[in-house]
C-alpha cells in the first residue's frame, strides 16, 4: 500500500514561516537552533529543522515546545499569524524594510 504525502495546512505553513522568521531575527543558524532544542532534551537536526521551515516536514507539538522554548517565545507566537506589516514584507520578494 503506497502512503501519500501529508498536506501541511494554513496553520502549519504560518508556523514554519514564524520559526523561520523568529530564529533569523534571533540570529541562529539552523544547526545552531537544532542544538538548543537537543540541548533542552529534544535532538533535533539542522536537516529536520530545515524541511520543518520549508513545510516539508509537519511541526509535532514535542518539536513546536523545545523550538518556542529555544528562541525564547510562548509555542503561541509560532503559530499566530504574522503582523500584518511583517506579513506583507514577508511575502514579497527581495523586500528590504528600514527602519529610522
Amino acid at each position: 500500500m503506497a502512503t501519500r504525502p501529508i498536506e501541511i495546512g494554513p496553520a502549519g505553513i504560518r508556523t514554519a514561516r514564524n520559526i523561520e522568521r523568529l530564529r533569523l531575527l534571533h540570529g541562529l543558524t539552523q544547526h545552531r537552533l537544532a542544538e538548543r532544542c537537543a540541548a533542552l532534551g529534544r535532538p533535533m537536526t539542522n536537516t529536520t529543522l530545515s524541511r520543518t521551515e520549508r513545510a516539508r516536514r509537519r511541526c509535532d507539538v514535542d518539536d513546536l515546545v523545545a523550538i518556542a522554548a529555544a528562541l525564547g517565545v510562548s509555542p503561541v507566537a509560532l503559530l499566530q499569524p504574522l503582523p500584518a506589516q511583517e506579513d506583507s514584507a514577508a511575502s514579497k520578494p527581495n523586500s528590504v524594510r528600514r527602519e529610522g
